[in-house]
């Protein structure tokens, strides 16, 4: 049973798309998301797999287009309204889609036409930024969560100016999304500066290159339907109009960056926490234990509220907060509360729901433990929780 929703100003246009998603995400992601969590990575990726099925259907479905000539607040408004939904149906797709669109994005700012033509909304993408040897640290610009004491690794990927050219070279780790599959990055890197310098940078990338290959998909406890793994490149060459955006511009970027990708965390972690809580509410009315459906026990009342209780304040902050960096400077602090709330919420709501369904829950017959699995790696990705609401603090602080 669907919780009635509490945006009450939805305009028939967002409810049209809302409704168009919902049912896509019954009806294909969350069967197709079940299917190939019970595969090994590389059968995920297989070319016979539903894995592409789905991406074409979701292109098919014309999401993107439906963002054009909107308002700032209305695209905000639809994105937030459409990711919920994707989540709601799988996590693990619901990234995808939005890593993959990474390289098009950043070379539909550029308002370059040829870039814009190499770099098409229709070629899977990925957003390398996550290193081996740094993680979390790769969003610590001013070191602050840095030990006393301590010193930065130096990068794993570098790019350095040669002639008329930037040759790359190193890796980036295992937890790159879409890593091993994905048509073109948006690589985030360190940029050997001309004085010796080391700055950062983004790239726009075609894994066609010479001196491109690829780790092995990640095999991982949940978000399987979500492809990661390493990309390697040894003397990639580029020419200087794929830097999209340079070392004077990096930090801002990065951040503006992190504040979309947090807040759209947010809004896919809402909708996880919502699938579980249907999920536990239609079960406990379902489900008969002591003569009676468990949800008139008091007990489970009182647990079914408190996770209606959490999954609503998740989705209203969430909701919140992309109205307010639609509307203004990306405000990185409220971002990171997001993430943190939704993931923590749609993993603390996974877990009641599992225990909910007692003995069903552990059976991969109901699919509450692969939600709960999906729900724990998000408080780990994109920047743990930990790390990012240290990064957050020093945001307050000023």
């Amino acid at each position: 049973m669907p919780i009635p929703s509490l945006l009450w100003d939805i305009s028939d246009t967002e409810k049209a798309v809302k409704d168009t998603v919902h049912r896509f995400a019954l009806e294909v992601l969350r069967p197709a998301g079940v299917h190939l969590d019970k595969l090994a990575p590389d059968d995920v990726i297989a070319k016979d797999s539903v894995f592409w099925d789905v991406h074409k259907q979701y292109l098919s479905l014309g999401i993107n287009d439906a963002f054009h000539g909107l308002t700032a607040i209305e695209r905000a408004r639809l994105q937030a309204i459409v990711g919920e939904e994707l989540g709601w149906g799988d996590s693990g797709f619901a990234i995808a889609f939005g890593a993959g669109s990474f390289p098009s994005s950043l070379a539909a700012g550029t308002g370059n036409k040829e870039i814009i033509a190499q770099f098409p909304g229709n070629k899977l993408g990925c957003w390398a930024i996550t290193e081996p040897d740094h993680g979390s640290d790769m969003l610590d610009f001013d070191d602050r969560v840095l030990v006393a004491g301590g010193e930065r690794g130096t990068p794993n990927c570098i790019a350095r100016p040669d002639g008329n050219e930037y040759v790359i070279t190193g890796q980036k780790s295992a937890w790159v999304s879409n890593g091993t599959i994905a048509n073109a990055a948006a690589l985030f890197t360190a940029i050997e500066m001309p004085n010796g310098d080391i700055g950062g940078g983004v790239f726009l990338v075609p894994l066609d290159l010479e001196g491109v290959s690829r780790g092995k998909a990640t095999d991982k406890i949940g978000q399987r339907a979500l492809n990661q793994g390493e990309i390697f490149f040894d003397g990639v060459r580029v020419p200087p109009a794929y830097l999209v955006v340079p070392p004077e511009a990096y930090r801002t970027h990065t951040q503006m960056t992190l504040a979309s990708a947090n807040t759209g965390m947010g809004t896919t972690f809402a909708g996880v926490a919502r699938s579980a809580f249907e999920l536990a509410l239609d079960y406990a009315k379902e489900h008969v234990q002591g003569g009676v459906p468990i949800i008139q026990h008091q007990s489970v009342q009182s647990r079914i509220f408190e996770m209606y209780r959490k999954v609503e304040a998740a989705r209203a902050l969430n909701f919140h907060v992309a109205m307010l960096n639609a509307t203004s400077m990306p405000n990185l602090a409220a971002a990171i509360a997001s993430k943190v709330t939704s993931t923590q919420t749609a993993f603390e709501v996974s877990s009641a729901a599992l225990q909910i369904f007692g003995g069903a829950g552990i059976s991969k017959e109901y699919p509450i433990e692969k939600i709960f699995r999906d729900a724990r790696i998000s408080m780990i990705e994109d920047g743990c929780n930990e790390v990012l609401s240290m990064l957050g603090a020093t945001q307050l602080a000023g």
